[in-house]
C-alpha cells in the first residue's frame, strides 16, 4: 500500500552502524536498514539478542551516530528534518517530541515517583509549579500509579517502575513514544497489563509508538505492523496479521529459507534455520549473501 509523505512521521533510509574492534577492524551492526513509521501506528521492531534492535533504537533517539544513512522526522510545525545532519539546537527541539520508556525504567533513585515524572516539565517547560503538580497527577493516574506518587523507586515492583517510567515518558505530551523491551523481566500478567497500557495510551493520546522487543506474546498483542531484524538487516516488514499467518503456518509448507527462519523465531522452535546453520555460515549464505 502506497503512502504519502504526510502519513509518515519517521523514515529511515539505508542506515549503517559500524563499531570498531580492538584489532583495528570494524563490525557492521546495522546494514542498510530502511523502513517507514506511519503516524499514529504501533510499530514493533523484533529479533533475537544481538540482532541490532537496541542499536537501532539508540540511533533513532540520537545516542549513537550512524556511519551512513538518513533518519528523517516529519512534524507539521518543524517540517522535514534529517536527524543525523541536524545541528544541536534542532536535535534538542526534536527530542522534546520523543518519549522514551527504558528497559529498566531508568528512574532516579533519589527522587520520588512524582518528582521523576515532574523532571521533564521542570527542565523543558515554563509552566507554574501548581500546573506541573496537576500534570504529574494526570500522568500518574493514566498509568494507575497515583497512589504511589510519594514512593521512591526502591519501594516499587518491576511493573510499577515500568508504569512510573511510562508516566515520565508522556510528561511532555510527545508525538512519538519509544519503548525498549517494555515486557522484559515481568511476569506474564504484569506484562499483559503493560501491553494494555501501551494500547490505551496510543489510542487516548494519539501518539505513534515504536516498540523494541523479542517477547512474541507482547509483540502480537500491541503491533499494527512488525519489522524483523536479523544480523543487522531487515528480513521482513509486514502487518501483524501477515506475521501471525506465518507463525501459524505448517513449517513443511514454507518454501523459502527466510520464511522458515521467521517461523522458527516467532514460535521459539528449537530446530530450524537459526539453529541448523551452526553459527552463521549457512544463514549468511542463504539470506545475507543472497
Amino acid at each position: 500500500m502506497s503512502r504519502t509523505p504526510g502519513d509518515l512521521v519517521l523514515s529511515v533510509r539505508d542506515l549503517v552502524v559500524r563499531f570498531e574492534r580492538p584489532d583495528g577492524g570494524s563490525v557492521t551492526v546495522l546494514d542498510r536498514v530502511t523502513f517507514d513509521v506511519v503516524r499514529g501506528e504501533t510499530l514493533v521492531i523484533m529479533g533475537g539478542s544481538g540482532c541490532g534492535k537496541s542499536t537501532l533504537l539508540n540511533c533513532l533517539i540520537g545516542e549513537i551516530e550512524p556511519a551512513a544513512g538518513q533518519i528523517i522526522y516529519r512534524f507539521p510545525d518543524l517540517g522535514t528534518i534529517d536527524f543525523i545532519r541536524a545541528d544541536g539546537a534542532t536535535r534538542d527541539r526534536l527530542r522534546k517530541r520523543f518519549g522514551i520508556l527504558f528497559q529498566s525504567g531508568a528512574l532516579f533513585s533519589s527522587m520520588t515517583v512524582a518528582e521523576n515524572v515532574a523532571l521533564p516539565l521542570l527542565e523543558h517547560s515554563h509552566v507554574d509549579r501548581e500546573i506541573i503538580d496537576i500534570v504529574v497527577a494526570m500522568k500518574l493516574q493514566q498509568v494507575h500509579m497515583l497512589e504511589h506518587r510519594d514512593k521512591r523507586p526502591a519501594q516499587l515492583s518491576g511493573g510499577q517502575k515500568k508504569r512510573a517510567g511510562l508516566a515520565r515518558a508522556t510528561a511532555l505530551d510527545p508525538e512519538i513514544l519509544y519503548y525498549d523491551e517494555p515486557s522484559a523481566g515481568l511476569d506474564p500478567v504484569t506484562s499483559c497489563a503493560i501491553d494494555q497500557l501501551i494500547i490505551d495510551l496510543s489510542r487516548k493520546l494519539h501518539v505513534t509508538s515504536v516498540v523494541v522487543t523479542h517477547e512474541m506474546d507482547s509483540a502480537f498483542r500491541i503491533a499494527d505492523r512488525m519489522v524483523m531484524l536479523e544480523k543487522g538487516r531487515i528480513l521482513r516488514i509486514g502487518t501483524r496479521q501477515e506475521f501471525d499467518a506465518l507463525r501459524l503456518a505448517d513449517p513443511r509448507a514454507l518454501n523459502t529459507a527466510e520464511d522458515r527462519l521467521i517461523h522458527q523465531f516467532l514460535n521459539g522452535a528449537p530446530q530450524g534455520p537459526l539453529t541448523d546453520a551452526d553459527g552463521t555460515s549457512l544463514y549468511e549464505k542463504l539470506l545475507v549473501g543472497g
